[in-house]
């Protein structure tokens, strides 16, 4: 069989490899074409070639095309795949660094949260565009798959507003069904089965069995807590499974900037949150990795073309849903994955208007979801109020109206258990006007925020963060590399 993906945001080197590999890996799509686009050429050219190697080494007839002129690429395509990072590292450090200055304190803020917030407002305008040329250029009913955060907002609005035919994918749910397996002494992952169901970074196991048996509340709080590693780097999460009874697919640092609990004191925030990587809580955690690493892929080109010259191994293919679905509907091979979807009634209660991650089954007649699934009543007070920040946040951004944007942040539950509704207004002032260059649809109000915040009397806080190790800045960072270069 013959048809055409694209791949928007293919410059993300190492996930564009595992995606392309994987897709390979099914007998079937050897004839298929990939165009890549990004609007780095320079990464474009490091991933064909890296792509270009696998195709060659392993003697494939499939077609990889890179451009950075995305109609171009999305032009015929049957399967649109988006992993973008709407203004890259720069604009991710406002959403970590002025929240910090109002005391809100932040692991990754990318989902929620104000970092997360004002992120989709810089990417839902981008994602109404690509799916603007999805609809007049990609072959008629493409689907679009979307990888970038924040997952919930972008495909509410490709969904509601882009009015494309559009999955949410994350790795979330496999990740926490790992540390389950491992807790439980598992021989292989294939013995756990499991049931999630919620909204995206709060999705909840509501159903464990093991060999069949049920795991209840008791047996996998004893299981956690005697575990020698996830006693010490989920200690939130493993509080959050006493007190509702299960378990969290979201990390111990994503978990605690979604609930305003444990992250609202600086004096608490120590008590849940483990150093040994940042993924468990520290203060701009994701951050400070993405600013350290964010050159790797040029580093370990080297390595990463020899290792394209290798045989694709079907047995090393990942867990990431897209290559799966792609061969569901294809082939009607089943799938059993976790999608995130309008709700429309399958989780019965929370809004039907939602975006909810649940699980379903992929075959030819498309994705067709588990319906009739209840959260227990704490889980969907969570995800409920998650999602009128959601809902608030996404209508924000097709609007531009500032106003809407500050009761959206207002709402968030972390930023309302730290900030006053004073200090939220100058905050999301000073966010808009830092990141105006990718706010296309808040033109009108940035002169009226600056004016604001050139009288404006509310004291901001001299503050790193309870939970941080030494971060640097990107300025910072920029400056040691100019150094080394003339020192060169």
């Amino acid at each position: 069989m013959s048809f055409k993906i694209a791949i928007i945001g293919a410059g993300s080197v190492g996930f564009t490899k595992k995606l392309f590999t994987d897709i390979l890996c099914v007998p079937e799509f050897r004839d298929i074409e990939f165009a890549l686009t990004d609007l780095s050429e320079h990464n474009l050219e490091m991933i064909k070639a890296i792509l270009d190697r696998v195709v060659e080494a392993n003697g494939l007839p499939t077609k990889v095309t890179a451009t950075t002129d995305r109609r171009k690429a999305l032009e015929g395509a049957r399967y649109i795949i988006s992993c973008v990072r709407v203004g890259g590292l720069e604009a991710y450090a406002d959403d970590i660094r002025i929240p910090l200055k109002y005391g809100i304190d932040q692991c990754v803020g990318d989902t929620i949260c104000a970092g997360g917030i004002l992120y989709g407002q810089r990417n839902i305008p981008v994602i109404l565009d690509f799916c603007k040329d999805i609809r007049e250029v990609a072959e008629p009913g493409a689907k679009f798959l979307n990888y970038a955060n924040p997952m919930a907002m972008n495909t509410w609005a490709a969904i509601e507003y882009g009015k494309v035919d559009t999955v949410g994918l994350c790795h979330g749910v496999q990740h926490g069904a790992e540390q389950i397996a491992d807790v439980l002494g598992a021989k292989s992952r294939s013995e756990l089965d499991y049931i999630c169901s919620g909204i995206n970074h709060q999705t909840w196991f509501i159903d464990l069995r093991l060999n069949g048996r049920k795991i209840g509340k008791d047996e996998l709080v004893a299981a956690f807590e005697a575990h020698p590693v996830f006693s010490q780097q989920e200690k939130l999460r493993i509080d959050v499974l006493k007190r509702f009874g299960v378990y969290s697919t979201e990390s111990n640092g994503h978990l605690s900037e979604y609930l305003p609990w444990y992250r609202k004191r600086p004096d608490e925030i120590t008590r849940w949150i483990d150093m040994s990587d940042w993924i468990h809580g520290e203060t701009g955690g994701y951050l400070r990795y993405s600013t350290e690493t964010r050159n790797w892929f040029e580093t370990e080109f080297p390595q990463f073309l020899e290792s394209a010259a290798k045989p694709i191994d079907p047995a090393k293919r990942s867990n990431e849903h897209a290559s799966h679905i792609l061969e569901a509907l294809e082939t009607n091979r089943v799938y059993r994955g976790h999608f995130n979807v309008k709700n429309n009634g399958v989780i019965t209660n929370l809004p039907s208007d939602a975006i909810i991650e649940s699980p379903g089954f992929v075959d030819r007649f498309g994705i067709n979801m588990v319906s009739g699934v209840t959260l227990p009543e704490a889980c969907a007070a969570t995800c409920i109020a998650s999602i009128n920040v959601q809902r608030m946040s996404v209508h924000a951004a097709i609007s531009g109206d500032i106003d809407l944007l500050k009761l959206a942040v207002l709402h968030d539950p972390l930023v309302g258990a730290v900030s006053t509704p004073e200090e939220v207004w100058q905050m999301v002032d000073e966010m808009v006007v830092a990141q105006a260059r990718w706010l296309p649809q808040y033109a009108d109000a940035v002169p009226a925020a600056k004016e604001r915040l050139s009288k404006s009397k509310v004291q901001t806080r001299d503050w790193a963060g309870a939970a941080r190790r030494n971060v640097r800045s990107i300025e910072e960072l920029r400056a040691e590399k100019a150094a080394v270069k003339q020192a060169v």
